[in-house]
This record gives C-alpha cells, sequence and structure tokens, in this order.
C-alpha cells in the first residue's frame, strides 16, 4: 500500500510541475482572486472582464441568450454584471476558459473536441438537475459538470505516453469510451490514481472555490462526502446523475443508464417523476442551445424517446438478416417520426389546456403564480424591483345582470385583448378569476407600474365596446403592489395581498381609478 501511495505522489508531483499543465487564462485568475475578497464591488468584475474584449463579447452573447432568457436585452458588461449576478458572470467566464483548454493539442489520443462535447453535455445535465431540486442560483452547477472529468484532460496533456495506455484499455476498436467510472479504475491500476484525483488537485491549484472543487473530487462516490453543507451535497450529486445522463447519450446500452439515472435521481435528491422528465425531455434541446452559445461544435442530439427506440429496435433485430433490419429501421424511423409529431401535439395541446382560460384565451390564474415565482426568482438573483397589478372590471354583475352573460364574455375578451396592446411582450397579462385580472410587470418599479396602470385604465375607460349590435362603455380599477424582493424577507402572498388590498380601495373609493399599496402594512421590500 505504502509503495502505491508513492507512486501516486510521483505521478501528481509530474503532472503539478509539467511544463504542459494548463493554466486558467489571466482574466479568469484574477476573477477568482477579485471575488475572494469581501470588499470586491460589481463595477471592480465588470472593468476586468471588460479588458477582454473577445471574452466580454461571448458573454454578452449567452447572457442575451435563452440560456438566461431575460426580457430586456444587455448591451453592456456593466449591465451583465448587475443583472446576472456575481456567481453566474464568474461562471460564464469560468466556462469559457475552460472550454479553451487543450484545443491547440497535436498529435495526441486523447479526442479533446469530443472530451469538451460529452462535458457541455454533462454541464446542461447538472444545471437541468439542479433546477428541479431547488430555485437557487444553478449557473456553478454548469461549471461543474464542464469541470467533473478535468483530470483527463490534464493526464493525456501532461502525461502523453502513459495515458496511451489508459486510452487503449478503455476505448473499444468502434471508439466508444469506457464510463467514466471505469476508466478511473484503469487509471488507477496503470498510473496510482485517477482523474479524479488529479483534477481535484490542479483546480486546488487554480485556487476554485470549494463549490466547484467537491464535485471533481467526489462526482464517481457522492457517498465518500462526509460534509454536512447541504448545498456542496446537492451539487456533488446532481453531478453524479449528470455523469448517469452524459453515459446514457455516448453509451452502447443507454436503457441500462436511462433506469440507472431515474432510480437513483430519486434516491439521492428526491426528484420526483415529473422532475425526471421534465430533465429528460428538455436535455436534447438544452444540449443544442447551449452547444451553439458556448462555440463548440456537436451534431444535432437525438431526443431520449428516440435513443430508447433505436435501442430496444437494436435488440430486437439481432437475428434477423442484413435487408430485413434494413426494412424494419425504415419502418420504425417513420412510425418514430409519426409518433414525435403526434406526441409534439398533444403536448402543445395540454400545455394550453393547462396553461390558458377557456374563455379570454389569455394565460389562466394558474400560469399566473408559476410565472410570478419565476420572475420574484429572477428579481431576487438581480436585485431588481418587480410590479403587481390586479384589475377589476366596475360593475360586472351588474352588467351581466342587465345585458346577459354573452355579453359580459365578450366585454373580458375584449378587455384582454386590448390590455396586451398596452403592456411590453414580455409582461403578463392573466385572468385571476371571474372579471378580475393580473399583470406581472418584470424590471418595473412603482413609479413605472403607476404609469402602466393608469394607462390600462384610460384605455378602457375610452374604448367603445361594439359587438355588432351595441356599443358599452366600460371602466376598470387597479390596485399596485412593487416590490424589490431581494432586499429583506419577502413574501409572495403578502405581495399579492397587498396589490388586493390596493385594489379594494380604488373600488371603493370611487372605482374607474388607479390605487397604489397602503403604507399601513408596510414592509421593507416594498418600494414606497
Amino acid at each position: 500500500m505504502a509503495g502505491s501511495n508513492s507512486n501516486a505522489e510521483q505521478v501528481l508531483e509530474r503532472v503539478l510541475t509539467s511544463k504542459d499543465l494548463p493554466t486558467l487564462p489571466i482574466i479568469a485568475s484574477k476573477l477568482l482572486e477579485l471575488t475572494a475578497l469581501p470588499e470586491v464591488t460589481l463595477t471592480d468584475i465588470a472593468n476586468l472582464i471588460s479588458q477582454d474584449m473577445a471574452l466580454s463579447t461571448k458573454v454578452l452573447r449567452v447572457a442575451n441568450s435563452a440560456f438566461y432568457s431575460f426580457p430586456q436585452q444587455i448591451s453592456s458588461i456593466n449591465q451583465a454584471v448587475s443583472i446576472l449576478g456575481l456567481n453566474a458572470v464568474r461562471s460564464l467566464v469560468l466556462s469559457f476558459s475552460l472550454l479553451s483548454i487543450g484545443n491547440k493539442q497535436k498529435n495526441s489520443q486523447f479526442d479533446f473536441e469530443q472530451f469538451w462535447e460529452r462535458s457541455l453535455v454533462e454541464a446542461v445535465a447538472a444545471r437541468l438537475i439542479f433546477e428541479q431540486v431547488t430555485n437557487t442560483d444553478s449557473e456553478e452547477v454548469f461549471t461543474c459538470g464542464l469541470l467533473q472529468n478535468i483530470g483527463q484532460l490534464i493526464l493525456a496533456v501532461t502525461l502523453p505516453q502513459q495515458y496511451a495506455q489508459v486510452l487503449t484499455r478503455t476505448v473499444d476498436a468502434s471508439g466508444h469510451v469506457a464510463a467514466n467510472a471505469a476508466c478511473a479504475e484503469v487509471e488507477r491500476d496503470i498510473l496510482g490514481m485517477s482523474h479524479t484525483d488529479v483534477g481535484y488537485a490542479v483546480a486546488k491549484e487554480w485556487e476554485l472555490p470549494e463549490s466547484l472543487l467537491l464535485p471533481i473530487k467526489y462526482h464517481h462516490d457522492p457517498a465518500a462526502f462526509t460534509g454536512t453543507t447541504l448545498r456542496h451535497q446537492q451539487i456533488i450529486k446532481a453531478t453524479y446523475l449528470a455523469n448517469l445522463l452524459a453515459e446514457f447519450f455516448y453509451s452502447d446500452s443507454p436503457e441500462h443508464y436511462h433506469k440507472q439515472f431515474r432510480n437513483e435521481a430519486k434516491q439521492l435528491l428526491g426528484l420526483k417523476v415529473l422532475g425526471v422528465n421534465t430533465v429528460l425531455k428538455l436535455i436534447d434541446k438544452v444540449i443544442d442551445q447551449s452547444a451553439q452559445y458556448f462555440g463548440i461544435k456537436i451534431k444535432p442530439v437525438k431526443s431520449v424517446a428516440e435513443i430508447l427506440q433505436e435501442a430496444n429496435l437494436r435488440l430486437s433485430l439481432i437475428n434477423l438478416s442484413y435487408e430485413e433490419m434494413n426494412r424494419e429501421l425504415i419502418k420504425s424511423k417513420m412510425e418514430l417520426e409519426k409518433l414525435t409529431e403526434e406526441l409534439a401535439q398533444k403536448n402543445r395541446l395540454l400545455e394550453n389546456l393547462a396553461n390558458i382560460d377557456g374563455l379570454t384565451e389569455i394565460n389562466n390564474h394558474r400560469f399566473f403564480q408559476n410565472f410570478l415565482d419565476s420572475e420574484i426568482n429572477r428579481s431576487i438573483r438581480s436585485d431588481r424591483p418587480i410590479s403587481l397589478l390586479l384589475a377589476d372590471i366596475d360593475y360586472f354583475k351588474k352588467f351581466n345582470d342587465s345585458y346577459g352573460h354573452q355579453t359580459g364574455d365578450f366585454i373580458l375578451k375584449e378587455f384582454c385583448r386590448i390590455s396586451k396592446d398596452v403592456i411590453r411582450e414580455y409582461d403578463l397579462i392573466a385572468r385571476y378569476g371571474g372579471e378580475e385580472f393580473a399583470f406581472v410587470l418584470p424590471e418595473t418599479d412603482q413609479e413605472e407600474a403607476l404609469l402602466v396602470a393608469e394607462k390600462i385604465r384610460q384605455t378602457a375607460e375610452d374604448y367603445v365596446f361594439d359587438d355588432g349590435t351595441n356599443s358599452y362603455q366600460v371602466t376598470i380599477s387597479v390596485g399596485i403592489a412593487s416590490a424589490f424582493p431581494a432586499r429583506h424577507e419577502f413574501n409572495k402572498n403578502l405581495f399579492i395581498g397587498l396589490a388586493d388590498e390596493a385594489l379594494y380601495e380604488a373600488k371603493h373609493s370611487g372605482r374607474n381609478r388607479v390605487s397604489l399599496g397602503s403604507s399601513k402594512r408596510k414592509k421593507k421590500w416594498f418600494a414606497f
């Protein structure tokens, strides 16, 4: 045992002193130094990143992509740092820095392009999995996915001859690489230590934070981690599960890893069936998008359903002749394409049924609650305001009693139509209940919300509701709540309640007016 430890120490010494050992780009290293300082400001971070024009361009490209889906255009690094937050920007810079390592290596048996392609799959999987576990920032977990097997690349660069022996034993004739956990066993046999040990040691030399270091060391064996920090436990487990999903995409037995992922996602992180299905449904699309954002060339990724279908087909065709196999493959592909399209149509229909109000054809109360949760989380990350309007059509019951429910339905639908033209594309109008409607206004403070509410009220008052038979005049009352959810303790129900109280005040003060949330129950996180 002592001899084995001695050999491992020698290998690690050779790696750490090798002239070929990759180093982080200067900007990434300085960024890590800065973010470790308690007095660092967002301006300091933005000024540092702005020194590298190419890096700044990449960060802005991803910040403005569906990777974050921010409603407004981010036009500067200062704005990106302010809106995304320190952790997200640091993770982006590290991700771009990591993706440049090893790309210039020549005459190596190690496939650097395939390594980073697979690392991207692991990064996307880790982020998707972590998002099902917690509402906290998941950008750091994306970087963990990229980093988890960095030790393989480092060994291939610093000890190319020895690692060639590992590759010989772990890559078959068709080019398939053994599972990373199996590679680690071969590495220990040949080198005395695995890529997890090497990756952890080098990342420590780079002075990466502990939240990035620990998944490198424990992502093949999360049970070995004895720390008590819940976030570290969750990140390590999410990274481990991401590795299983990568094996699903790259192995010859995807059905095995599909089953293992489902079982262990429930055991390790308590993921429900819905959460697991969400990951499996989205992952191929997010991989393709992320590859484009981060500049990685990758073939279009097949969906999980398609990979499983092909795997089942291979099993059933083992004993068929070539001609029979070819016919069956063509037939199955056509059936799969038809099934995929039918499934997509049904999913779109179900999504509409679940989220759209049948009468007004705008989003319903259920969608409003989910959308508000999402925007509150976004506001917390960016420390930006959010506003909520609750609008109610005045005297609507009397209107229904006088003119009939069909006319009332017409008024509701027409009000929704004209209100959509007043708000921004990324604002939300939803039917809150009956003749009451909710407007969610992201990135909007109290003064701006007051202007929007007054514009909606004025639009309704000025508009002639003509159903082709009669014309009607309609007014509305609006209540406003505005908040900075990142500041002090924030409660969504109190936030909605404040808007509801304001609506009550507007109606009992004469209707056809806008009222701001009352300061009697003022909280520090509300903007007055």
